[in-house]
């Protein structure tokens, strides 16, 4: 049966924290409550240290009808509590084949990856949601162990869990994960032309096609072109999709 030292890789193991090190938090985690303030997202830090939560917003969407104080005394219990099965083996799965990865990367790259997965969350109605979660490094020990992770949050536009995904920044490329075949593969990262990244800008303004239309000096039917193969490249059914996608994927 799983505990919560499984989600704590002996890998990444941080012991002590030198004072060099703790320099580096000082006063941080009032800027990650001043961004939580401004988005919609949910925001939660990681201390793989004392192997818990430091810091959860209070965004309701991962809470599950707690209190962000109540979460962050759970810590990684809420895991537990919230996640289904299934996804909750996922997510064990997820912090091996991570660590083992990051393992590999040398020191000086290690900041700039951020990995992305989907899994479900059930609220204490047992009704489910699927989100999104992004995990970061915010602080490095001296060996390059993860000692503090950042972890955003939100509606996932998926169908299904896992999409294991792993990014550097800068970089065009995006790692993914082939839970079947337990490899990483490659691909290259979605990009829009400008063409479709106006006509997504102006959708999220709430926009009809003609409205949209009218703005880009084009005719409706050319917005409905340039919708459908907006579509069918980023493997959603319809504007809401494409918008929730290309905004957490940066690609607008």
């Amino acid at each position: 049966m799983a505990t919560i030292n499984d989600f704590f890789s002996f890998r990444n193991t941080v012991n002590n924290v030198s004072n060099s090190e703790q320099k580096q938090t000082a006063n941080y985690l009032e800027t990650i409550k001043a961004f939580a303030r401004t988005t919609y997202k949910s925001i939660y830090v990681i201390d793989y240290k004392e192997k818990g939560f430091e810091y959860v917003s209070d965004n309701p969407l991962f809470l599950c009808g707690h209190t962000a104080e109540e979460v962050l005394a759970l810590g990684y219990a809420f895991y537990f509590k919230y996640v289904t099965k299934p996804d909750l083996d996922l997510l064990l799965k997820i912090n091996t084949i991570g660590f083992e990865f990051y393992d590999k990367i040398p020191l000086g790259e290690r900041k700039y990856y951020t990995i992305s997965y989907d899994f479900h969350l059930k609220n204490q109605e047992e009704k489910t949601i699927l989100i999104n979660q992004k995990l970061t490094p915010l602080f490095l020990t001296d060996d390059g162990k993860v000692w503090k992770a950042i972890c955003i949050v939100s509606l996932s536009n998926n169908q299904n869990s896992g999409n294991i995904k792993i990014h550097k920044k800068g970089s065009d490329k995006i790692l993914k994960y082939d839970l079947q075949n337990d490899l990483w593969k490659a691909e290259e990262k979605i990009k829009l032309s400008n063409r479709e990244k106006e006509i997504l800008q102006y959708s999220t303004r709430g926009l009809t096609i003609n409205e949209v239309a009218a703005a880009t000096c084009v005719s409706a039917d050319t917005v409905k072109f340039h919708r459908r193969k907006l579509f069918k490249k980023l493997g959603v059914t319809n504007v809401s999709e494409a918008i929730a996608y290309a905004t957490n994927n940066k690609l607008i």
